[in-house]
């Protein structure tokens, strides 16, 4: 994968768990930590998703907007969201364009089975619009305090 880091944030415009559109244009003048994870209600998912909807103040105080992505669909992404009670849009990629543009769509291996699919990588993406951190390999349980740390030193 072509590292993103410097470069423009490849733009996206993609439905949330409640079919609302979300484009990265509407969030300029805004730090955006750009996740993206492998599945709904799966353990590795639920845990961080789960850390950013209880870190959400910190964040916000951070100025951080957080976007969850996968390519799951807005059906998944509301029950998934309800059961967990998540407080932040999870985006909808089925036509797996985004992950694509930001390569993170690849070959994986789970119990040494290779397949197809999302890894669990993050971008954090500055108020003009250009990516300023790539998570290539994200720990679900340390992601927040790692985003944190670098909002400040970085943005």
């Amino acid at each position: 994968m072509t590292d993103l880091v410097g470069s423009k944030a490849p733009v996206f415009s993609l439905p949330d768990q409640d079919g609302k559109t979300h484009s990265l244009s509407e969030y300029l003048g805004k730090t955006i930590l750009l996740y993206f994870y492998p599945k709904d209600m799966t353990p590795g998912c639920t845990k961080e998703a789960c850390s950013f909807r209880d870190s959400m103040n910190d964040l916000k105080a951070g100025g951080i907007q957080v976007l969850g992505v996968s390519v799951d669909s807005v059906e998944s992404h509301k029950k998934f969201a309800e059961r967990y009670h998540l407080n932040f849009p999870i985006l909808s990629d089925m036509n797996k364009k985004v992950v694509q543009d930001y390569g993170v769509w690849g070959e994986k291996k789970f119990l040494g089975a290779k397949y197809i699919g999302t890894s669990r990588e993050s971008f954090l993406i500055d108020k003009k619009g250009f990516i300023v951190k790539h998570y290539p390999k994200v720990k679900p349980a340390e992601h927040v305090a790692e985003v944190l740390k670098d909002a400040k030193e970085l943005i």
